[in-house]
């Protein structure tokens, strides 16, 4: 099943348990994929995005993904 969520900083920050501006700075340092769209100069990703992202981050070891935040971005 596809999960089309889109998810901000904050979602993304709650699943990969950091700080909303950890993300930013994945962001700046070009280690987060480009956003799956921008809405009022914010972006968003969507949730299979960032699965595929963190499974394929160094040091994952396979390790199981987490459930999504309980919360979408509508």
């Amino acid at each position: 099943m596809t999960d089309r969520r889109l998810w901000s900083y904050k979602e993304i920050a709650a699943h990969i348990k950091v700080q909303p501006d950890t993300v930013r700075s994945y962001r700046k340092h070009g280690l987060l994929p480009p956003p799956d769209h921008v809405e009022g100069g914010k972006p968003f990703w969507y949730a299979d995005t960032v699965r595929a992202w963190v499974a394929s981050r160094p040091g994952n070891r396979g390790r199981r993904d987490d459930e999504a935040p309980d919360r979408p971005v509508s």
